[in-house]
């Protein structure tokens, strides 16, 4: 019954229509004229303007009115007003008496109304005020009692009360979100904040209570239960430590996403979720300046290979962003193609989506498909990046990544493609894998044929991305959700770890930067060791180490390294203008006949359908276009 008589009130009160405020208008138009009488003379000379007062009040309604539907305060939805509306509501009302001045000018310099001479000039000061006060209050009063009603069900026995830890423009929307949305069943009953100049101090009536080392006995002072992290931009390392302190306080943790996922997308309730590993791993982060980015892809056509895959498909959703006018989305397999097609479709409907269906690895097909779209950037990101599984499946990694990467080049020059991004690996650094021998030869390619053609092309190179398919993260989700045991190949073995959407982000970002031969690599951070990663998505998952999951060593695999290596002994980089990523201007780039004629060995021990020597085949051909 309460909550039918809180739904009644909101129709009857929060809804009003704008003919409904049209009549309250006038009435309040009326009432501050009259009280800007009483204000000016106190009531004692308000007969000998009587006269005068009835024939404003009517100017007044009349000009108004349409200025006020003008700048829309009858299309309004005032129970979610904001700034925006106060200075709508300040504009409508001065633009009004300005208009209501000007005709008393005008009738006083033209003689229309000589008895109006006298007129006090004060008075339209103080109607400006007394309407912008009624008026003004008249709306954001509605918002006050939506908030109130929705306050009251945030009280209820379901909802519970919860820290918001960060009181920065995030924590400060996510506190307006939560006070007004009763469906996420969280009330913010306080802040806890590092920063000492804070604390003391209130955010929409909720005091900033203490730093993050005293949550725990915020949590009991306030009777918490859950802990919202309101730090989009906070390092891994701050996040761990905030995780486990809330964890030793006993509260339910949920957290906003990083930077790399909200990216420009407003903080709502909506976006909270419980932490996960990939929150463990952020690096410091800092606005993306996407102006620069925005001038080379807005307008163009942007061809993506791999279009279906992890990187691939982020890469379609991050540069739609930029409004290219035409995305291609190049890939083998049909069903992912078809899934990132329609994503794009629906998320970006106002730019042409391609889908095309073909392996890399046919030159004919890719060249027909690159002169019948005519891109102006590739991206290009198929490759096969398993490295024990192309440990057993060589001459797949071998006609993939080097002859599908030398294919895409080759249509990209027929085609007088501008500019071309390779996704590469870590493991391209001084390879002990078939896989990572591919990707440094892909490298080569690369900057073989920036150096033959003067155009734009470059490579990005990066270490692992978490939650990719077939990688680490998902395994050992699964082995958890199996009951165990986790199993890590080596208890030291370390790799470089990154979000998606944060390198998909960076690899664009690198693609603005390149001139032309270079190859970019993406700032990893610190390497992480596995068996840490292990333990971190055990006890995330609400369980202990070695008591509900076990972890167990198996020894390396082939290919595998101990630790992976961003950059070679006999490269040098240096910074670019985004701190986030490094150049490395390599004098490696081979002419035209040695390439062709590694390639060609390479070919010929492919041939020979031989596994066994192809990756000394692989590392041999690199050796010899790297001293020329």
């Amino acid at each position: 019954m309460s909550r039918l008589k809180h739904t009644l009130t909101q129709t009857d009160l929060l809804y009003l229509r704008g003919r409904h405020f049209i009549f309250v208008d006038i009435a309040l138009i009326a009432l501050s004229y009259f009280f800007s009488y009483v204000f000016r003379f106190d009531l004692g000379k308000y007969q000998d303007y009587y006269e005068r007062y009835s024939l404003f009040t009517l100017i007044l309604i009349i000009i108004r009115l349409p200025v006020f539907y003008y700048f829309g305060l009858y299309r309004r939805l005032w129970q979610y007003a904001s700034v925006k509306e106060m200075v709508e509501i300040v504009f409508a009302v001065s633009v009004g008496s300005g208009l209501v001045l000007a005709v008393f000018i005008a009738t006083t310099f033209f003689d229309v109304l000589p008895h109006y001479a006298s007129f006090p000039r004060s008075i339209f000061a103080l109607e400006w005020l007394l309407t912008l006060l009624l008026v003004g209050g008249s709306r954001f009063a509605i918002r006050i009692l939506n908030e109130g009603w929705r306050l009251g069900f945030d009280s209820s026995t379901e909802s519970k009360r919860a820290i918001i830890i960060g009181a920065g423009d995030a924590g400060a929307t996510l506190a307006r979100e939560m006070q007004t949305s009763p469906q996420v069943q969280l009330v913010p009953v306080a802040f806890v904040d590092d920063d000492p100049l804070k604390i003391g101090r209130q955010i929409r009536g909720l005091p900033i209570v203490g730093s993050r080392q005293k949550i725990q006995a915020i949590a009991i002072q306030t009777q918490s239960k859950v802990a919202v992290i309101a730090m989009p931009t906070a390092s891994g390392k701050v996040v761990r430590e905030t995780v486990e302190q809330c964890h030793e306080a006993g509260l339910e943790t949920r957290i906003i996403p990083g930077i790399y996922e909200l990216l420009d997308e407003r903080v709502t309730v909506k976006r909270l979720r419980s932490v996960q590993l990939d929150d463990l791993l952020r690096r410091e982060t800092r606005a993306n300046d996407t102006t620069f980015t925005s001038n080379y892809l807005t307008g163009q056509r942007v061809l993506i290979t791999g279009a279906g895959g992890s990187i691939g498909s982020e890469l379609c959703r991050q540069i739609a962003r930029y409004q290219p006018s035409q995305m291609i989305l190049l890939g083998h397999g049909e069903n992912s193609i078809f899934q990132i097609h329609n994503e794009v479709l629906s998320r970006f409907s106002n730019i042409r989506c391609d889908p095309v269906i073909a392996d890399v690895r046919n030159l004919k097909r890719l060249s027909d498909i690159f002169q019948q779209f005519r891109p102006d950037i590739v991206f290009h990101a198929a490759a096969h990046k398993h490295v024990p599984l192309m440990e057993m499946n060589p001459p797949e990694a071998i006609t993939n990544n080097v002859f599908g990467t030398h294919n895409v080049l080759v249509a990209c020059e027929e085609a007088n493609v501008k500019q071309f991004v390779l996704v590469s690996t870590d493991k391209a650094v001084q390879p002990a894998s078939i896989m990572g021998a591919t990707k440094r030869l892909a490298e080569i390619l690369v900057l073989e044929a920036a150096q033959r053609t003067g155009k734009a092309y470059v490579a990005v190179r990066f270490g692992n991305v978490l939650g990719s398919r077939g990688s680490i993260v998902p395994i050992f989700q699964n082995q958890i959700a199996a009951g165990g045991p986790v199993t890590v190949t080596h208890p030291d073995v370390k790799r470089f770890f990154m979000t998606i959407p944060e390198a998909t982000q960076l690899i664009i970002r690198a693609g603005a930067l390149g001139q032309g031969g270079e190859i970019f690599v993406l700032d990893m951070g610190e390497q992480v060791k596995i068996v840490d990663l292990a333990k971190d998505l055990i006890r995330l998952s609400g369980l202990e180490v070695n008591r509900d999951i076990d972890i167990v060593f198996t020894g390396l695999r082939p290919g595998e390294k101990m630790e992976e290596e961003l950059f070679a002994p006999d490269e040098t980089h240096e910074t670019t203008p985004d701190e986030r990523i490094f150049v490395i201007h390599s004098h490696a780039a081979a002419f035209s006949r040695p390439l062709l004629e590694g390639l060609t060995d390479l070919e010929t021990a492919l041939h020979q359908n031989n596994r066994e020597p192809l990756l000394d085949h692989t590392l041999r051909v690199i050796k010899n276009l790297s001293s020329n």
